[in-house]
């Protein structure tokens, strides 16, 4: 939501913490092929981090098998449900509320995957190295400086201007082109929402500091696996909220207000051709759902 739109609600997974994996990223058709290919991808995601040992890759990959299976069995048909929902809504008498209802049901399925991947984490948690501890710690500082470069470049106008410019791209993957004058109203909108790209930097920079403190932690005392899950558990929630930073859980609460305003103006100037393509998009990824569903059942 802090991106775009509720994806349609499905999109807040990727990121929960280093070990998360690539679940349910609607955003556009590149993340319908990690989706559909999601047990390579996150292996290859999560080994971009760490560098796993020789010894390590049957055991991630099986684990990482085992967590999309699951996820498959059990989750995508109400993922089909909440799908076709949105697909038969009248777009015109759309609210933000209707779309902000959408994004907690994001946030409880992400909170599920963590909850069922949590123990998995721990053993993964348990077994890593000094070594592959301070390789994700670099790549995360790699994060930070491609993220310092891509958004806290350049002055407000040309922010907003990038900013614009990433919402447009996954705007029209679901509804395709926009007319001028839908452009300059979706532009004014955009304009309007929070932005402050310091405080998603200092935001991020802290969930990535708790992350790099935690692995230390573990690795250095080596908790039960009992333990190590419960914390793991306690700092996806806390990264959820932000910590508990009052100013950062405005600002992000703000900023998922306006983007729920924003989607919501975008759905009611939708033409019929934009509405068909809106429908023929989530059709893709109903199709999806039900395909991988029914691989996981048989």
């Amino acid at each position: 939501m802090q991106n775009l739109i509720t994806r349609p609600s499905l999109a807040i997974a990727k990121k929960l913490t280093i070990f998360a994996t690539v679940f349910i990223l609607l955003a556009c058709g590149a993340a319908r092929i990690g989706f559909n290919n999601g047990e390579t991808v996150s292996y290859w995601w999560l080994n971009s981090y760490v560098d796993f040992e020789d010894e390590q890759k049957p055991w991630a990959k099986h684990h990482i098998d085992d967590l999309f299976a699951w996820h498959h069995k059990t989750q995508l048909r109400e993922y089909v449900k909440l799908v076709t929902r949105i697909q038969h809504r009248d777009l015109t008498t759309v609210t933000k509320a209707d779309l902000l209802a959408d994004y907690e049901i994001g946030r409880k399925e992400v909170m599920d995957i963590a909850d069922k991947a949590a123990p998995d984490l721990a053993d993964l948690a348990l077994s890593l190295t000094a070594e592959q501890i301070a390789n994700v710690e670099e790549k995360l500082a790699k994060n930070t400086t491609k993220f310092r470069k891509e958004y806290l470049s350049g002055d407000k106008a040309s922010r907003q201007e990038f900013r614009y410019k990433k919402m447009m791209k996954q705007a029209e993957y679901w509804f395709g082109g926009f007319s001028r004058a839908q452009e300059q109203k979706l532009r004014a909108l955009s304009d309007a929402r929070p932005l402050n790209n310091e405080l998603v930097l200092a935001d991020r920079m802290r969930r990535q500091s708790e992350l790099v403190t935690l692995l230390k932690k573990i690795q250095n005392e080596k908790p039960s696996k009992d333990a190590t899950t419960a914390m793991i558990k306690k700092y996806v929630a806390a990264a959820m909220d932000h910590f508990g930073n009052k100013e950062q859980q405005a600002f992000f609460d703000g900023l998922t207000d306006a983007n729920a305003g924003l989607v919501a103006e975008m759905m009611h100037m939708a033409t019929p051709d934009q509405k068909s393509h809106f429908v023929r998009a989530l059709q893709d990824w109903i199709s999806d759902f039900n395909r991988l569903s029914a691989k996981a059942a048989s």
